[in-house]
This record gives C-alpha cells, structure tokens and sequence, in this order.
C-alpha cells in the first residue's frame, strides 16, 4: 500500500473527502517528522513507538578487498510495533 491507496482507503473509510483526508496524513507526517527531527519520539498507544537512534562511529572492513574503512556516525529512525498492532497480525 503506498500513500495514494493509504488515502483513498481512509477516505472510504471514514466517508471523509479525499483532499481533506491528503491534507490530514500530510499533517500528520509532518509532525511525526518534526518530533523526530527534534530527536524526540513519538508514541502512538496501541500502534507502536518511533524512536530516534544513534551509531557511533567504527571500524568496518570492505567484504570484497578486505581493506579497513571508516563508517561514520549515523542517526536512523527506528519503529517498534505496539501490543495490540502486534496481536492484530498475528
């Protein structure tokens, strides 16, 4: 499912029309966005919890020379499904 259908199925949904329900996914991308940016995480009970994380820089090897290499710090955005998210797939 990508936005589009994610879009057209909540409008459905709800009987809300499309444009308002673009506008309202849009919004609410932006906050989760936002938070995170801010390095703050953003808890939906019930769905799940993303969360800012950060690596530290290290050593890596290049699998084809073999040759050591730097890797750079990083931040990435992780996701954790919530209980009841968790007992709905399965």
């Amino acid at each position: 499912m990508n936005k589009t259908d994610l879009i057209k199925a909540v409008a459905n949904h709800s009987g809300a029309p499309s444009d308002t329900v673009n506008k309202v996914v849009d919004a609410l991308f932006n906050v989760i966005t936002n938070n995170l940016k801010n390095k703050e995480d953003v808890s939906i009970p019930g769905f799940g919890k993303f969360k800012v994380s950060e690596r530290a820089a290290r050593k890596g090897r290049n699998p084809r020379t073999g040759a050591s290499m730097d890797i750079a710090a990083s931040t990435s955005v992780t996701f954790s499904a919530g209980k009841a998210l968790k007992e709905a797939v399965n």
